[in-house]
């Protein structure tokens, strides 16, 4: 089962943000959790949903995921198989406030998300949704992850169709009926889904700044858990933003 964040002892990634703005570097950075706590939590061995969408004639398919910080959800979903791109950025607000400073306040009705380009036929949307909710985040912290806390990393599924709501809805009661969780799934399934890409710099964060001390503490375990838990599913060069582009 997952286990409680410390989040006392771990900093909130603005505040790791503030902290190397003054000056810290990110190997220094990375020395203040040498005697914290650890705080990424474990991944939850959880069976696949009974309901899962066909894979159908598509070769693409999109499907939009808030779990938290966008740095690791993206990061993890980059190493999927089938995953041709991840992109970070924010769902459930207008366009005129999907960005990060308006963002962080709490106040735009965005979630930090990731919108996911997929190959049906290589990874289905049922395999995505036990992905997210096995390894990506906590789904049963309402308004949090880990460090960080506000409605921006509430955990949500911003459903695509219809049939991905069904999949979806029908999942999480399969999941609280099993009582995989020791608390019941706070996840949102929101529908009609927006999405605004986040500024660039957000983009491969995780590949791009494996030393940061965030990333370290909260995000590089959960795609150890993927290539534990999903060996078969797991790729090891991550489908990049920018290498797309």
């Amino acid at each position: 089962m997952k286990t409680t964040p410390s989040t006392a002892s771990t900093p909130s990634r603005r505040g790791l943000l503030q902290l190397l703005a003054g000056g810290a570097t990110l190997a220094g950075g990375a020395l203040l959790f040498q005697n914290l706590a650890h705080s990424a939590e474990e991944a939850v061995v959880i069976p696949p949903p009974a309901k899962d969408l066909p894979a159908g004639n598509a070769k693409v398919e999109k499907a939009i995921f808030a779990g938290g910080c966008f740095w690791g959800v993206q990061g993890v979903f980059q190493h999927v198989q089938g995953v041709q791109k991840a992109v970070s950025g924010y769902s459930g607000g207008s366009a005129a406030t999907a960005t990060y400073s308006l963002v962080s306040s709490g106040r735009t009705a965005h979630a930090e998300s990731v919108e996911i380009s997929y190959d049906p036929a290589q990874v289905s949307y049922g395999a995505l949704l036990q992905i997210f909710f096995s390894v990506v985040h906590d789904p049963t912290q309402l308004n949090r992850q880990g460090p960080d806390t506000g409605t921006q990393y509430r955990s949500a599924i911003f459903a695509a169709s219809p049939e991905q709501e069904k999949v979806a809805r029908a999942y999480v009661a399969q999941l609280d009926a099993l009582k995989v969780f020791k608390k019941p799934i706070a996840t949102r399934i929101e529908s009609g889904p927006s999405f605004f890409a986040a500024e660039a710099y957000h983009q491969d964060f995780l590949t791009e700044n494996p030393r940061h001390p965030y990333i370290v503490v909260n995000d590089l375990p959960k795609v150890a858990h993927l290539k534990r838990l999903f060996a078969a599913r797991y790729r090891a060069e991550p489908a990049l933003v920018k290498r797309a582009a």
